[in-house]
């Protein structure tokens, strides 16, 4: 065999591409018998050329797996010998590079059998050899080990790192410095978390960066890359590898992010890096005072220009947007001031391009420092709004797209500027640049959206001009005045009315376009057409639907995705508009709901076999070497399709959420889609399966339980969904995900009641006091020790997971206590320093729900609440005094006795409430509720004749209406027992009276109690009473006389 494998050897290495064929074909048959082995083995040390040497140890690298197993002893012990003399004999470099690849392969199972002792020590003397080659050699070899038996060498890292770190730092051969750095980078995911072993890693630290920075000098980009790769390793490991190492890294990443003299693709590796820290370990950050020295170069870099011939993707200045963009999400309250003062000073530059990266800033930051910049929106929009008149071009775009993110994300507080903002929008709407064009209708879509009724002066206006734009423009332009169109109609919904018809006429004809460059405008007319019903309503679109629902059908013949998705959540919305009606659609559109669902998403997987040098990959890859198993380098998804599939997964929801029990026949099926997409590795499908699941739990409660199979079924899908979520509470990564986990708990719990959730209560309750702890999966951010007492509150999380709270004890009652006992400390612990305020008044607000469901067992808990609510009382902000006063009431009424000692203390600081210092009226509000319930339960308690007439000039409630029925109840109360307090503050009772009764935002409850009062009032103090309600506008007394006269 060695004769004929060498001519073939030779053969499949000729130009001839007919020859070569051959070759291949007659090795691949040789190949399968293992005495192609010991054949290949002469070839590799005995060829002349050699590449005929390399391609043999290609091939036994590549058929080894399944031949090792039968070679006798003496095969193998002449195998590893060649292999070993090959890698130090050997003058060419690549075949001694395959030849250590192939050790690599017989490593994986000669090393665990005890086959090859020798072999770590031979590594271990060469990686010291005073010759280059054989350094070199051993450190590719520590490389290539580490894929296949990267275990065994983490008792050795002891010994091993002085070997590495002496080889990083050779000052006689660079290529051992490097391929001393790449054996570093392949060890990293080895490595424990003991603490030596950690110290030794971040000693590697400098030594890398002056490998690096010399490779950058001397031109090597390609491996001076390498460092920024072990950089991602080191900031991905679970084991806390960065510590002080973190500074260097961070300015040398800085360096190179800077240096417009380096390629594009190193300097984009290099901004990665500090997005990682930024996104992964933020308190690192804080902590060494790194914000604003990377601010200070990622804020210029907006400004940079990229070249004609760069990808767009890799500019730095998108690059740079990305990562202010990250630190403002995770970093907020830092991150402002810098970029403040960067776009303050650059808005006045001479140079465009410095004015329009200083309303980029801004516009990046928006999402991340909303709640921050809200503070300093004023000021902000000053630039902004002064930006869209810029003469160049750029600056007009840009901030176009800053007002767009502001109108996204600093909401409510934007919409009161709405009038300075729509004119500005408008006027840019007018824009010469259909760039600035595009981004404006984005702004104005964004605008609209959430302004409801102060739309109404500007909805003819703005109709008009998106009509007129939407049939002069070109397509991209149309398709973004769509966008805006929906907005407006969302915003306007009944007052939309008159230009329904007008609108749905043009989408109609946008709607039946079937070439591939109109797809994507038939795709946003679909998404209009099911926003604008939505808007006017049932009454007004049923008749007109079905031609549009037949056009949304055909649509999923034109085999593209992103017309699906909107297609999608057009049925989503008619599902709501029609309610049961949509029944008779179902047949059409849920099977197309699950041929999306069950879609291919596109997921590719990059195998790395890159050490098939110089074209040999292909040669005799047999379907039988399954062993081999190639390295998972990537893995990319076709977003479309993702997209695609989330907006499937939440249709599902909101077919079976609207059609109920009609939509039984596809309960099944829908449910096995759901639980798989619970699980699904991107978290927007995860996160539309766990509020679909509930949808389809709502479904089957809505089965008529007539037979014990329905009853049986129903609980089955409440095992599936409860199980599902308190999963996903604790091991979803996730927090978005993690939190309508916790909404949907909230709510089943309150609809299904405690018989039917008793057999999970100690689950769910485990898995809020980890969510409470912090402990979940989604919580696990990098610690390191590295805590600077800084904390941000985190509302998308937060305030999902104490909502659960008062969800068991609305249910459980007094029942909860045994529970909430452990619950308490956890929580509690929010309301202490550091966290900011929104955590402290969370925490009251949870506590006051509590205390009003739990009831009576609240009591044991006052003396830990009381100290905070008091404190919270006196706090700065509106929505923590509000809570707390609520909080005192239900704490007051509930807890009884405990409660009786702090009565003065809360008194004086409830009347700082109700003076004119308090410029909130929902805190006032929530003060007389407090009030009232402490009258309620404890008038003996209270002094009235001083309390009552504070109390009664506060009313009528002006904002927060939940307080009306304690509030007047008690006044009533007070009023049909005729108490001596209250009856000389009679006439300014029937004042506040008259005016609640004609309030169209208080309930006939309230109204009718009022009306028995005043009944009793008449009834018994009747002359006195006529002048009082004389007095009244006619009226209010009219009305007052209507409730007074029920029986």
């Amino acid at each position: 065999m060695a004769q004929s494998l060498e001519l073939l050897l030779i053969q499949f290495l000729m130009p001839d591409n007919d020859a070569r064929r051959q070759a291949e074909e007659q090795i691949r048959r040789l190949a399968r018998d293992p005495q192609v082995v010991p054949a290949l083995v002469h070839h590799l040390r005995t060829a002349k050329t050699p590449n005929v040497r390399q391609l043999a140890a290609v091939l036994l690298r590549k058929k080894i797996t399944s031949h090792w197993p039968k070679l006798p002893l003496d095969s193998k012990a002449s195998l590893k010998q060649a292999l070993i003399d090959s890698i130090t004999l050997d003058h060419s470099h690549p075949v001694r590079r395959a030849s250590a690849n192939v050790v690599s392969i017989i490593a994986k199972y000669a090393i665990p059998a005890g086959e090859w002792p020798e072999l770590l020590p031979f590594l271990f003397q060469c990686s010291q050899s005073p010759q280059e080659d054989h350094r070199e050699v051993a450190l590719i070899l520590f490389s290539s080990l580490t894929e296949t038996i990267g275990a065994t060498f983490q008792s050795h890292l002891n010994n091993l790192q002085p070997i590495l770190l002496k080889c990083l730092q050779d000052g006689t051969s660079s290529r051992v410095r490097i391929a001393a750095l790449k054996a570093v980078g392949s060890f990293i995911e080895y490595v424990n978390d003991g603490g030596d072993i950690v110290k030794m890693f971040r000693d590697f630290v400098p030594s890398i960066l002056n490998v690096s920075r010399q490779c950058l000098a001397n031109g090597e980009e390609d491996v001076a890359s390498i460092a920024f790769e072990i950089f991602d390793e080191l900031i991905e490991s679970p084991v806390p590898l960065l510590g002080d190492s973190v500074r260097i890294i961070v300015q040398f990443s800085l360096e190179v992010s800077a240096n417009q003299d380096l390629e594009i693709n190193i300097r984009q590796q290099a901004i990665q890096i500090i997005s990682w820290l930024a996104k992964f370990k933020a308190s690192f950050l804080k902590k060494h005072k790194l914000v604003v020295p990377i601010l200070q170069v990622m804020c210029p870099l907006l400004t940079e220009t990229a070249n004609e011939d760069e990808d767009s993707d890799l500019a730095a200045d998108r690059s740079a947007a990305e990562v202010i963009d990250t630190m403002a999400i995770n970093l907020p309250r830092h991150v402002l001031a810098p970029v403040l003062e960067f776009a303050s000073v650059s808005f006045h530059h001479i140079n465009p391009k410095y004015r329009e990266a200083a309303v980029t800033s801004l516009g990046v930051i928006a999402e991340g420092c909303c709640e921050h910049l809200k503070d300093k929106l004023e000021d902000c929009l000053k630039i902004v709004l002064e930006a869209l008149k810029d003469q160049e071009q750029m600056v007009r775009g840009a901030a176009s797209f800053a007002l767009g993110q502001f109108a996204e994300h600093l909401q409510p507080e934007i919409l009161s500027h709405y009038a300075n903002v729509l004119p500005c929008i408008l006027n840019a709407l007018e824009d010469p640049s259909d760039e600035v064009k595009e981004k404006s209708y984005y702004a104005l879509a964004a605008f609209c959206e959430d302004m409801g009724e102060d739309i109404l002066p500007y909805i003819d206006p703005l109709i008009c001009k998106l009509v007129m734009s939407l049939q002069s423009s070109p397509r991209n332009l149309q398709e973004t005045c769509m966008s805006a169109i929906g907005s407006v109609a969302a915003a306007a919904e009944q007052a939309f009315t008159p230009y329904a018809e007008k609108v749905l006429e043009m989408m109609k004809g946008f709607m039946v376009l079937t070439s591939d460059e109109d797809l994507c405008a038939r795709a946003r007319a679909t998404e209009v057409v099911g926003i604008v019903a939505m808007a006017v309503g049932r009454a007004r679109v049923e008749a007109i639907l079905p031609p549009f629902i037949e056009a949304a059908i055909a649509g999923f013949g034109l085999d593209y995705s992103e017309l699906r998705e909107y297609t999608h959540g057009f049925f989503s919305n008619v599902a709501e508009i029609l309610g049961d009606s949509f029944t008779q659609y179902l047949p059409h559109v849920v099977p197309l709901v699950f041929s999306s669902c069950n879609l291919d998403d596109g997921s590719a997987v990059d195998i790395d076999d890159a050490n098939d040098e110089n074209g040999f990959g292909g040669v005799s890859s047999d379907d039988d070497d399954v062993n081999d198993e190639p390295r998972v380098r990537n893995i990319c998804v076709r977003t479309g399709v993702l997209d695609e599939k989330a907006a499937a997964t939440q249709a599902i929801g909101f077919f079976a959420l609207h059609t109920k029990s009609a939509y039984a026949p596809y309960l099944e099926e829908s449910l096995k889609i759901l639980i798989r997409h619970s699980g699904y590795f991107h978290e927007d499908l995860r996160l539309q399966a766990v509020i679909s699941l509930k949808h389809i739990l709502t479904a089957v409660r809505a089965i008529p339980a007539t037979h014990a199979d329905v009853q049986e079924k129903q609980k089955d899908v409440l095992d599936s969904v409860l199980n599902i979520c308190i999963k996903t509470m604790t091991k979803d990564d996730d927090k978005e995900v993690v939190a309508q986990a916790c909404m949907s708990v909230a709510d089943i719990v309150k609809d299904c009641g405690f018989a039917a959730i008793e057999p999970y209560i100690l689950r769910l309750a485990e898995a809020t006091l980890v969510l409470l702890r912090q402990e979940s999966s989604c919580q696990q951010v990098e610690s390191d020790g590295e805590d600077d007492g800084d904390i941000d509150h985190d509302e998308i999380l937060m305030d999902a997971v104490s909502d659960l709270l008062p969800a068991f004890a609305k249910v459980m009652g007094s029942y909860f206590d045994p529970i909430f006992a452990k619950l308490f400390d956890p929580l509690m612990k929010f309301a202490k320093s550091p966290h900011p305020p929104q955590d402290k008044t969370m925490v009251v607000a949870t506590l006051a729900e509590v205390a009003q469901e739990m009831g009576a067992p609240i009591s044991a808990y006052v003396d830990k609440i009381m100290p905070l609510v008091l404190k919270e009382l006196a706090s700065s902000d509106a929505t923590n005094r509000r809570n707390a006063a609520f909080c005192v009431g239900e704490i007051c009424k509930n807890g009884g006795a405990a409660t009786l000692k702090y009565y003065g203390d809360i008194l004086r600081s409830l009347h700082n409430l109700f003076s004119n210092s308090e410029s909130d009226d929902a805190v006032r509000d929530n003060a007389a509720g407090a009030i009232a319930r402490m009258i309620m339960v404890q008038p003996q308690s209270i002094p009235l004749n001083q309390v009552l007439p504070v109390f009664i000039k506060a009313l009528p409630l002006k904002e927060d209406h939940e307080e009306s029925m304690p509030v007047y109840s008690c006044i009533c109360s007070l009023l049909l027992s005729s108490h001596p307090q209250i009856l000389p503050l009679v006439p300014d009772v029937i004042h506040v009276f008259a005016q609640v009764v004609v309030s169209p935002d208080e309930s006939d409850e309230v109204k009718t109690n009022i009306g028995k009062a005043v009944s009793h009032l008449i009834s018994v103090y009747g002359q006195q009473m006529q002048p009082i309600l004389s007095a009244l506008p006619p009226a209010h007394a009219n009305a007052l006389a209507a409730f007074a006269s029920r029986r």
